[in-house]
Protein backbone atom coordinates (compact mmCIF):
# COMPACT_ATOMS: atom_id res chain seq x y z
CA UNK A 1 0.00 0.00 0.00
CA UNK A 2 1.16 3.16 -0.91
CA UNK A 3 1.95 6.06 1.41
CA UNK A 4 -1.26 8.42 -1.02
CA UNK A 5 -3.33 4.93 -0.35
CA UNK A 6 -3.10 4.78 3.38
CA UNK A 7 -4.13 8.21 3.39
CA UNK A 8 -7.19 7.85 1.76
CA UNK A 9 -7.85 5.54 4.75
CA UNK A 10 -6.92 8.53 7.45
CA UNK A 11 -9.58 11.47 8.38
CA UNK A 12 -7.19 14.23 9.79
CA UNK A 13 -8.78 16.24 12.69
CA UNK A 14 -8.11 19.57 10.60
CA UNK A 15 -9.81 18.25 7.78
CA UNK A 16 -13.28 17.28 8.81
CA UNK A 17 -15.85 18.90 7.84
CA UNK A 18 -18.85 20.23 10.04
CA UNK A 19 -22.42 19.74 9.68
CA UNK A 20 -24.69 22.35 11.39
CA UNK A 21 -27.85 20.98 10.24
CA UNK A 22 -27.55 17.59 10.96
CA UNK A 23 -30.30 16.71 13.12
CA UNK A 24 -34.38 17.73 14.13
CA UNK A 25 -32.78 20.23 16.70
CA UNK A 26 -30.56 22.32 14.40
CA UNK A 27 -32.93 25.14 15.28
CA UNK A 28 -34.04 24.41 18.61
CA UNK A 29 -32.41 26.99 21.29
CA UNK A 30 -29.45 25.64 22.78
CA UNK A 31 -28.76 23.25 20.46
CA UNK A 32 -28.58 25.50 17.68
CA UNK A 33 -25.16 25.89 17.95
CA UNK A 34 -23.53 22.14 17.35
CA UNK A 35 -21.59 20.57 14.65
CA UNK A 36 -22.20 16.65 13.67
CA UNK A 37 -18.77 14.90 11.74
CA UNK A 38 -19.05 11.58 10.08
CA UNK A 39 -15.96 9.86 9.58
CA UNK A 40 -16.39 6.66 8.77
CA UNK A 41 -20.19 5.67 7.42
CA UNK A 42 -22.78 7.57 6.78
CA UNK A 43 -24.33 7.36 10.67
CA UNK A 44 -27.22 8.61 11.50
CA UNK A 45 -27.57 12.02 10.39
CA UNK A 46 -30.76 13.45 8.95
CA UNK A 47 -29.58 15.95 6.48
CA UNK A 48 -28.91 15.68 3.29
CA UNK A 49 -25.99 18.26 3.65
CA UNK A 50 -23.75 15.57 6.02
CA UNK A 51 -19.98 15.13 4.51
CA UNK A 52 -19.24 11.43 4.86
CA UNK A 53 -15.40 11.70 4.49
CA UNK A 54 -15.11 7.27 3.93
CA UNK A 55 -18.17 5.82 3.14
CA UNK A 56 -16.89 2.47 3.42
CA UNK A 57 -17.78 0.85 7.08
CA UNK A 58 -15.60 -1.74 8.74
CA UNK A 59 -19.00 -3.62 10.54
CA UNK A 60 -19.28 -0.36 13.14
CA UNK A 61 -19.42 3.90 11.77
CA UNK A 62 -17.00 6.35 13.16
CA UNK A 63 -18.75 9.77 14.02
CA UNK A 64 -18.11 13.43 16.68
CA UNK A 65 -19.69 16.25 17.81
CA UNK A 66 -18.67 19.41 18.37
CA UNK A 67 -19.99 22.03 20.52
CA UNK A 68 -19.39 25.30 21.71
CA UNK A 69 -19.85 25.98 25.62
CA UNK A 70 -23.51 25.34 27.07
CA UNK A 71 -24.64 23.85 23.63
CA UNK A 72 -26.45 20.42 24.11
CA UNK A 73 -27.54 17.43 22.02
CA UNK A 74 -31.31 17.03 22.57
CA UNK A 75 -32.88 13.82 24.17
CA UNK A 76 -32.51 10.59 21.70
CA UNK A 77 -31.93 6.74 21.37
CA UNK A 78 -30.36 4.16 19.23
CA UNK A 79 -31.34 0.70 18.13
CA UNK A 80 -27.30 0.10 18.27
CA UNK A 81 -24.81 0.90 20.64
CA UNK A 82 -23.24 4.41 20.79
CA UNK A 83 -19.98 4.98 22.71
CA UNK A 84 -18.73 8.48 23.18
CA UNK A 85 -14.70 9.60 24.04
CA UNK A 86 -13.89 12.65 25.16
CA UNK A 87 -11.17 14.30 22.87
CA UNK A 88 -11.72 17.96 23.78
CA UNK A 89 -13.36 19.57 26.67
CA UNK A 90 -15.75 18.79 29.46
CA UNK A 91 -18.97 17.22 28.74
CA UNK A 92 -21.88 15.90 30.84
CA UNK A 93 -24.02 13.42 29.92
CA UNK A 94 -27.26 12.87 30.90
CA UNK A 95 -30.42 10.24 30.37
CA UNK A 96 -34.04 9.00 30.97
CA UNK A 97 -36.96 10.01 29.29
CA UNK A 98 -36.79 13.64 30.40
CA UNK A 99 -32.90 13.66 31.09
CA UNK A 100 -33.51 13.29 34.69
CA UNK A 101 -32.93 9.82 35.44
CA UNK A 102 -29.14 9.99 35.81
CA UNK A 103 -26.09 12.05 34.93
CA UNK A 104 -22.18 11.88 34.75
CA UNK A 105 -19.82 14.49 34.18
CA UNK A 106 -16.70 13.35 31.56
CA UNK A 107 -13.22 14.58 30.57
CA UNK A 108 -10.99 13.91 28.40
CA UNK A 109 -10.18 10.55 27.92
CA UNK A 110 -13.29 9.03 29.35
CA UNK A 111 -14.96 6.62 27.65
CA UNK A 112 -18.93 5.91 27.95
CA UNK A 113 -20.91 3.41 26.44
CA UNK A 114 -23.91 4.04 26.54
CA UNK A 115 -26.75 1.80 26.82
CA UNK A 116 -29.27 1.37 23.79
CA UNK A 117 -32.94 1.61 25.34
CA UNK A 118 -32.29 4.64 26.91
CA UNK A 119 -32.79 8.42 25.92
CA UNK A 120 -29.65 10.32 26.03
CA UNK A 121 -28.34 13.78 26.23
CA UNK A 122 -25.17 15.64 26.35
CA UNK A 123 -23.42 19.32 26.77
CA UNK A 124 -20.33 21.09 26.81
CA UNK A 125 -20.20 21.97 30.46
CA UNK A 126 -16.55 23.37 29.77
CA UNK A 127 -14.74 27.18 28.67
CA UNK A 128 -14.41 26.29 25.13
CA UNK A 129 -15.41 24.30 22.07
CA UNK A 130 -15.45 20.53 22.86
CA UNK A 131 -15.59 17.31 21.23
CA UNK A 132 -16.67 14.27 21.37
CA UNK A 133 -15.78 11.31 19.46
CA UNK A 134 -18.37 8.31 18.91
CA UNK A 135 -18.46 4.59 17.60
CA UNK A 136 -21.81 3.49 16.79
CA UNK A 137 -22.93 -0.40 16.33
CA UNK A 138 -23.63 -1.73 12.87
CA UNK A 139 -22.82 -0.81 9.23
CA UNK A 140 -26.13 1.32 9.10
CA UNK A 141 -25.57 2.38 12.41
CA UNK A 142 -29.27 1.27 13.34
CA UNK A 143 -31.47 2.85 10.91
CA UNK A 144 -31.74 6.02 12.66
CA UNK A 145 -32.64 8.13 15.58
CA UNK A 146 -35.30 7.47 17.97
CA UNK A 147 -36.05 11.40 19.34
CA UNK A 148 -38.10 11.85 22.79
CA UNK A 149 -41.74 13.54 21.96
CA UNK A 150 -40.99 16.59 23.34
CA UNK A 151 -37.78 17.06 21.07
CA UNK A 152 -39.79 16.25 17.58
CA UNK A 153 -42.62 19.03 19.04
CA UNK A 154 -39.97 21.66 19.71
CA UNK A 155 -38.25 21.41 16.35
CA UNK A 156 -41.49 21.51 14.51
CA UNK A 157 -42.30 24.88 16.41
CA UNK A 158 -38.56 26.17 15.16
CA UNK A 159 -39.45 25.13 11.40
CA UNK A 160 -37.70 21.24 11.30
CA UNK A 161 -39.73 18.46 10.27
CA UNK A 162 -38.37 15.07 10.22
CA UNK A 163 -40.18 13.01 7.55
CA UNK A 164 -41.49 8.93 7.61
CA UNK A 165 -38.22 8.72 5.29
CA UNK A 166 -35.61 9.85 7.71
CA UNK A 167 -35.18 13.17 6.20
CA UNK A 168 -35.30 16.50 7.47
CA UNK A 169 -37.29 19.47 6.28
CA UNK A 170 -36.46 23.15 6.83
CA UNK A 171 -39.61 24.96 6.66
CA UNK A 172 -37.82 28.18 6.92
CA UNK A 173 -36.42 27.35 3.21
CA UNK A 174 -39.62 26.73 1.92
CA UNK A 175 -39.02 23.13 2.36
CA UNK A 176 -42.07 20.84 2.35
CA UNK A 177 -43.38 17.29 2.98
CA UNK A 178 -43.24 15.78 -0.39
CA UNK A 179 -47.01 14.53 -1.75
CA UNK A 180 -47.58 11.38 0.13
CA UNK A 181 -44.87 11.54 2.90
CA UNK A 182 -45.98 12.30 6.47
CA UNK A 183 -44.08 13.37 9.05
CA UNK A 184 -42.12 10.95 11.54
CA UNK A 185 -44.62 9.80 14.22
CA UNK A 186 -44.10 10.35 17.73
CA UNK A 187 -43.37 7.60 19.76
CA UNK A 188 -46.57 6.08 22.01
CA UNK A 189 -47.47 5.72 25.43
CA UNK A 190 -47.00 2.46 24.94
CA UNK A 191 -43.86 2.36 23.01
CA UNK A 192 -42.09 5.00 25.75
CA UNK A 193 -42.80 2.28 28.61
CA UNK A 194 -39.86 0.55 26.83
CA UNK A 195 -37.50 2.61 27.36
CA UNK A 196 -35.12 2.37 30.37
CA UNK A 197 -34.75 4.76 33.38
CA UNK A 198 -31.51 3.28 34.59
CA UNK A 199 -29.84 5.61 37.79
CA UNK A 200 -26.20 6.71 37.77
CA UNK A 201 -25.50 3.78 40.18
CA UNK A 202 -26.70 1.51 37.77
CA UNK A 203 -25.19 3.26 34.85
CA UNK A 204 -21.39 4.26 35.96
CA UNK A 205 -20.32 1.53 37.28
CA UNK A 206 -20.84 -0.41 34.25
CA UNK A 207 -20.71 1.78 31.17
CA UNK A 208 -17.52 4.63 32.46
CA UNK A 209 -13.97 4.34 32.51
CA UNK A 210 -11.75 6.76 33.37
CA UNK A 211 -8.99 8.17 30.80
CA UNK A 212 -6.51 7.80 34.20
CA UNK A 213 -7.44 4.61 35.15
CA UNK A 214 -7.20 3.44 31.51
CA UNK A 215 -3.27 4.36 31.57
CA UNK A 216 -2.82 2.43 35.02
CA UNK A 217 -4.02 -0.32 33.34
CA UNK A 218 -2.42 -0.34 29.99
CA UNK A 219 1.22 -0.16 31.78
CA UNK A 220 2.23 -3.58 30.20
CA UNK A 221 -0.10 -4.46 27.65
CA UNK A 222 -3.42 -3.07 25.92
CA UNK A 223 -6.53 -2.45 28.32
CA UNK A 224 -9.13 -4.18 27.02
CA UNK A 225 -12.12 -1.42 27.57
CA UNK A 226 -15.64 -2.33 25.27
CA UNK A 227 -15.67 -6.36 24.95
CA UNK A 228 -16.97 -9.53 26.52
CA UNK A 229 -13.72 -9.60 28.31
CA UNK A 230 -13.55 -5.91 29.37
CA UNK A 231 -13.53 -3.50 31.71
CA UNK A 232 -17.05 -2.54 30.27
CA UNK A 233 -18.50 -5.86 29.57
CA UNK A 234 -20.65 -5.63 26.49
CA UNK A 235 -21.02 -7.29 22.93
CA UNK A 236 -21.98 -4.22 20.58
CA UNK A 237 -20.22 -5.49 17.29
CA UNK A 238 -17.10 -4.21 17.89
CA UNK A 239 -14.37 -4.23 20.67
CA UNK A 240 -11.95 -1.16 22.36
CA UNK A 241 -8.59 -1.42 23.16
CA UNK A 242 -6.86 1.15 24.77
CA UNK A 243 -2.89 1.82 24.34
CA UNK A 244 0.01 3.85 26.12
CA UNK A 245 4.17 3.51 25.34
CA UNK A 246 3.78 1.12 27.99
CA UNK A 247 1.71 -1.22 26.22
CA UNK A 248 2.81 -0.75 22.49
CA UNK A 249 1.74 -3.63 20.11
CA UNK A 250 4.37 -5.97 18.26
CA UNK A 251 6.46 -4.83 15.45
CA UNK A 252 5.20 -5.98 12.14
CA UNK A 253 1.55 -7.33 13.11
CA UNK A 254 -1.88 -7.94 11.49
CA UNK A 255 -5.28 -8.79 12.45
CA UNK A 256 -8.15 -10.34 9.95
CA UNK A 257 -10.41 -7.44 11.49
CA UNK A 258 -10.92 -4.07 10.67
CA UNK A 259 -8.98 -1.94 12.88
CA UNK A 260 -9.57 1.86 13.90
CA UNK A 261 -6.33 4.25 15.34
CA UNK A 262 -8.41 7.40 17.36
CA UNK A 263 -5.21 8.81 19.23
CA UNK A 264 -6.05 10.69 22.20
CA UNK A 265 -2.94 12.12 23.30
CA UNK A 266 0.50 12.44 22.12
CA UNK A 267 1.85 11.42 18.41
CA UNK A 268 1.99 7.88 17.04
CA UNK A 269 3.99 6.79 14.01
CA UNK A 270 2.12 4.10 11.80
CA UNK A 271 4.39 2.27 9.38
CA UNK A 272 3.46 -0.76 6.85
CA UNK A 273 5.83 -2.23 3.43
CA UNK A 274 5.59 0.99 1.42
CA UNK A 275 5.51 3.61 3.53
CA UNK A 276 4.93 5.49 7.20
CA UNK A 277 3.16 8.41 8.87
CA UNK A 278 2.02 10.02 11.49
CA UNK A 279 -1.34 9.70 13.51
CA UNK A 280 -2.22 13.04 16.15
CA UNK A 281 -5.02 13.76 18.47
CA UNK A 282 -8.26 13.60 16.70
CA UNK A 283 -6.75 12.04 13.56
CA UNK A 284 -8.94 8.80 12.84
CA UNK A 285 -7.06 5.77 10.76
CA UNK A 286 -8.93 2.52 8.84
CA UNK A 287 -6.18 0.11 8.67
CA UNK A 288 -7.52 -2.66 6.25
CA UNK A 289 -7.48 -6.57 7.55
CA UNK A 290 -4.49 -8.21 6.72
CA UNK A 291 -1.92 -5.46 6.49
CA UNK A 292 1.33 -6.09 8.55
CA UNK A 293 1.81 -2.42 10.29
CA UNK A 294 3.89 -0.88 13.40
CA UNK A 295 2.20 1.46 15.53
CA UNK A 296 4.90 3.23 17.91
CA UNK A 297 4.64 6.72 20.03
CA UNK A 298 6.71 9.52 19.64
CA UNK A 299 9.76 9.13 21.57
CA UNK A 300 8.97 11.17 24.44
CA UNK A 301 5.86 12.76 26.41
CA UNK A 302 2.35 11.03 26.81
CA UNK A 303 0.84 8.92 24.42
CA UNK A 304 -2.42 7.36 24.45
CA UNK A 305 -4.97 5.71 21.51
CA UNK A 306 -8.33 3.82 21.22
CA UNK A 307 -8.14 0.65 19.19
CA UNK A 308 -11.34 -0.46 17.52
CA UNK A 309 -12.20 -3.49 15.83
CA UNK A 310 -15.21 -5.43 14.47
CA UNK A 311 -16.19 -8.83 15.98
CA UNK A 312 -19.01 -10.72 15.01
CA UNK A 313 -21.15 -10.51 17.66
CA UNK A 314 -24.44 -8.65 16.47
CA UNK A 315 -24.61 -5.06 16.29
CA UNK A 316 -28.35 -5.29 17.92
CA UNK A 317 -29.35 -3.92 21.53
CA UNK A 318 -27.22 -4.44 24.37
CA UNK A 319 -27.91 -3.60 27.66
CA UNK A 320 -26.05 -2.46 31.10
CA UNK A 321 -23.73 -4.97 32.57
CA UNK A 322 -24.52 -7.67 29.98
CA UNK A 323 -22.37 -9.44 27.56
Amino acid sequence: MTPQEMETRIVRYGDLVPCKTAFIDAHTPGSEQKENFTIIGGGVSESTDQHVHIEETPGFNIGAAGQPPKCRNSLHSHRTAEVFFVLKGRWRFFWGRWGDAGEVTLEEGDIFNIPTGVFRGFENIGNDYGMIMAILGGNDAGGGVLWAPQVVEDAHDHGLVLAETGRLYDTKKGERLPDGVRPMPLLTDEELKEFGEPGTSDVVPNCVARYWDLVALADCQPAKVIGSDALLKDRPGFEVEFLTRGSIPPENYSTDRHEVLMPVRGHWRLSWEGGSTVLNPGDTCAVPPGLVHSLLPSMTGEASTYRIRNTDDPAGATWVGQA
